[in-house]
C-alpha cells in the first residue's frame, strides 16, 4: 500500500491491520525528507509545498482529517503530538528550503552594470485627497479658507455647542467612541465652526476637513473612520439663498456641467433650517438607474442655517449674526467620482487599485 493510500485512510483501519502510530508518521516523514531531495526550483517548491500543506489535498491536511479526527480516543493524545510535531518539522524544512533556493537564486544572477537601474515608481495621490484638493479649489475660488481641528474632541464641542440634547442617539456609546467621559474621536467636523467663531470675529467663510470616528460596524459603504469636509460662512448678512447658490455652484463643478441639485426638507441639531441636497445621479444624468434607484437623484449631503444656539455657544449674537453650514463624507464623493463601489479599498492599502489615480 502506497503513503498516500495510507493517509486516506482511518487511523484505526492501519493499527488494526498491524501498523504502529509512531512508524506510521516516521514513514510520512522519510517520505517527505525523500521528496525534498528533488525541489531545484522556485516551481517544484511550489508543487511540493501544495503537495503537503495544501488545505484541501495536502498529505498533512489528509492525515489530519483521517488520522487525527477519527483517532479513537486512547489513541488521540499520541496522534495529535505527532501531527503537531511532524507539521512543524514540515513548515520549517519548507522555509529553509525556500531560503536556500532564493539564495542560489541570488548567486546565479550575474550582474550587469551597464544596464540602467532598476524603475522607480512614483507614488500616486489617494482618491479621497485627489477629491479633497478639488473641493478646496472650488471653494476657494469662492474665498474660503481652509482649516482643521482636533481629532480628539471635547465633549463640549462635539455635542453641547453644537445643541445636541442630552438623550440624543449620538450621544450614547452605540454610536460615539470616547476616550474618557469628557473627551472622545469627534464624531464630525462640525465642532470646528464652535472653535472658529470663538477666535476669530466673523464674517467668515471656512472649509474644514479632517477624519471623524463612528462606533459604525464596517460593510460596503461605512466605516468606523472615514473623512469629512464641512463648509460654513457666518456674516451679517447671510441668507438661505447663499447657501443654495453657493452648493449649485459646487455641484455643478464638482459633479459636471449641467448637474441640477435640489433641497429636500430635514433635521440636524446644529442647523434651522435643515435639508438635505441631491443631485441629478452622474452615472445616468437624471434618467434613473440601478444606482439612484431608478429616482435620477443622488443625496449627496446635509446642510441649513446655523442654529441660534450653536452661535450663542460660540460667543455670536444670533440678532446680529446669521450663517450657513454644510457637510459631506469625502469618501462618499470619490466612490460617486471613480464608481467605487466598495469604501474597504480605500483603505486596504492595495497598490494595484491605487496606481489608477496618478
Amino acid at each position: 500500500m502506497s503513503f498516500d493510500e495510507k493517509a486516506a485512510r482511518p487511523i484505526a483501519e492501519l493499527v488494526a491491520a498491524g501498523e504502529s502510530v509512531d512508524a506510521l508518521y516516521a514513514e510520512l516523514l522519510r517520505a517527505f525528507e525523500t521528496e525534498r531531495g528533488g525541489v531545484r526550483s522556485d516551481d517544484a517548491l511550489k508543487t511540493f509545498r501544495d503537495r503537503w500543506l495544501g488545505r484541501k489535498n495536502g498529505l498533512l491536511s489528509a492525515t489530519n482529517d483521517q488520522w487525527l479526527k477519527l483517532a479513537p480516543r486512547e489513541l488521540k493524545p499520541q496522534v495529535g503530538k505527532l501531527q503537531n510535531e511532524t507539521r512543524k518539522r514540515v513548515e520549517g524544512d519548507l522555509a529553509s528550503l525556500q531560503e536556500t533556493l532564493a539564495a542560489a537564486g541570488r548567486k546565479r544572477k550575474a550582474i550587469d552594470v551597464t544596464l540602467p537601474g532598476p524603475r522607480r515608481d512614483l507614488g500616486a495621490r489617494h482618491p479621497v485627497r485627489l477629491v479633497l484638493e478639488e473641493c478646496i479649489e472650488i471653494f476657494g475660488s469662492l474665498g474660503y479658507s481652509v482649516a482643521e481641528g482636533p481629532e480628539i474632541e471635547k465633549f463640549f464641542y462635539n455635542f453641547e455647542a453644537l445643541n445636541f440634547p442630552p438623550d440624543h442617539p449620538a450621544v450614547d456609546e452605540m454610536d460615539t467612541l470616547f476616550v474618557t467621559d469628557d473627551t472622545l474621536l469627534r464624531t464630525h467636523t462640525s465642532p470646528n465652526q464652535i472653535r472658529i467663531m470663538e477666535a476669530i470675529e466673523p464674517p467668515l467663510r471656512y472649509v474644514v476637513h479632517g477624519k471623524v470616528y463612528r462606533n459604525d460596524a464596517p460593510d460596503a459603504t461605512h466605516s468606523p473612520m472615514f473623512h469629512q469636509l464641512e463648509v460654513f460662512a457666518v456674516s451679517e448678512s447671510t441668507t438661505l439663498g447663499d447657501l443654495k447658490g453657493t452648493l449649485e455652484y459646487f455641484a455643478e463643478r464638482f459633479f459636471g456641467k449641467g448637474t441640477k441639485t435640489r433641497l429636500r426638507p430635514s433635521f440636524f441639531p446644529f442647523t434651522e433650517p435643515s435639508a438635505e441636497m441631491d443631485v441629478t445621479c452622474p452615472f445616468c444624468a437624471g434618467r434613473g438607474c440601478r444606482i439612484c434607484k431608478q429616482t435620477g437623484w443622488i443625496e449627496v449631503l446635509g446642510c441649513g442655517m446655523i442654529d441660534p444656539n450653536v452661535l450663542r455657544s460660540a460667543g455670536l449674537d444670533p440678532d446680529r449674526y446669521q450663517g450657513f453650514a454644510a457637510g459631506f463624507g469625502l469618501d462618499r464623493f470619490a466612490m460617486l467620482k471613480y464608481d467605487i463601489n466598495d469604501i474597504s479599498l480605500l483603505y486596504n492599502g492595495d497598490v494595484r487599485f491605487l496606481r489608477q489615480f496618478r
